[in-house]
């Protein structure tokens, strides 16, 4: 069963249980992929589906900082469970010494040896990565390393 097909059942179980919190975070979810496939005329993939559910986790996270600065526990809340729910179609975070594997095999296959091969090692490492890590991260730890070298 894809990811999107995960979600529609999701959101139909969660309409039968009347649990509104869920629901809600579900049309969020199907909202964003509607608006997807209808601004690039598409059919989305799960490759797509964890481009768009990472997306959706960075703006959840942007947003619990800010309402922590503002003091906003009850919009907290409501990210934090919104954010749990989309978590749920992620997968499972790798940890930074795998990451950190990751990285340096790709560097290694690129033969990346300064700045300019970024893009490459970049490219090698997004469709493993994707959902599982911070790709700003991601790319903080390939300029180190690259710069160096």
């Amino acid at each position: 069963m894809s990811i999107k097909d995960q979600i529609t059942s999701d959101l139909k179980d969660a309409m039968r249980a009347k649990d509104k919190p869920t629901l809600d975070a579900l049309r969020l979810v199907t909202a964003a992929i509607k608006q997807v496939e209808v601004d690039e005329r598409i059919e989305v993939d799960d490759e797509r589906m964890l481009v768009i559910l990472d997306k959706l986790a960075k703006q959840r996270k942007e947003s619990i900082s800010q309402f922590e600065a503002a003091g906003r526990e009850d919009l907290v809340k409501t990210e934090q469970y919104e954010l749990d729910i989309i978590s749920r179609y992620l997968p499972e975070p790798l940890s930074d010494e795998a990451i950190s594997q990751l990285i340096e095999e790709a560097i290694k296959e690129t033969n990346a040896e300064k700045m300019s091969d970024m893009g490459k090692v970049m490219a090698r490492l997004k469709p493993k990565l994707q959902g599982r890590a911070d790709m700003s991260q991601v790319s903080g730890i390939i300029k180190a390393r690259l710069s160096a070298a």
